[in-house]
């Protein structure tokens, strides 16, 4: 079984701006609380993903290839929005750092990812890393599918 083991943080100022970034589209064909099922397309790729439940900061994710034209009639079958980012991918130390600037719908917001081995892996948090948000279930990209972020009151 595969596992993702991932913190969240929201992200200050533009210094992190210092690769390409990849355009992704992603839609949700299923956002039950006990399981995701995900559609995602970058330029020449694209993933069905499944996760689990997330209990502290890991769960269970499995992540398949798929065809690009498959792909996309599976994105028109997601009953969400789409999510549009850009993501940046930062080698920091032992890490690589997401950082997702976030379209559409949920256009200024901007989270940086970061994968780890373990839950209690300590890590060096960049100058541009704000407040955590890991346990905030608004910042679930499945989350912001169908309640976005343009929509939050607060």
């Amino acid at each position: 079984m595969g596992v993702e083991i991932e913190r969240k943080f929201l992200v200050i100022g533009d210094s992190w701006k210092t690769v390409e970034p990849v355009t992704l589209c992603q839609g949700y064909l299923n956002t039950d609380k006990a399981r995701t099922v995900r559609i995602r397309t970058s330029a020449n790729e694209a993933f069905l993903t499944i996760k689990g439940i997330t209990s502290s900061i890991s769960r269970p994710e499995f992540e398949y290839a798929i065809p690009i034209d498959d792909a996309n009639e599976l994105l028109l079958l997601c009953s969400e929005s789409i999510i549009q980012k850009k993501r940046y991918a930062l080698p920091i130390g032992d890490v690589v750092w997401e950082i997702d600037e976030f379209f559409g719908d949920n256009a200024g917001l901007i989270i940086a990812e970061v994968e780890l081995r373990y839950e209690v892996q300590s890590i060096e948090l960049p100058n541009w890393i704000g407040k955590e948000v890991s346990g905030d279930s608004r910042y679930y990209n499945s989350s912001l599918a169908s309640m976005p972020f343009s929509k939050w009151v607060d």
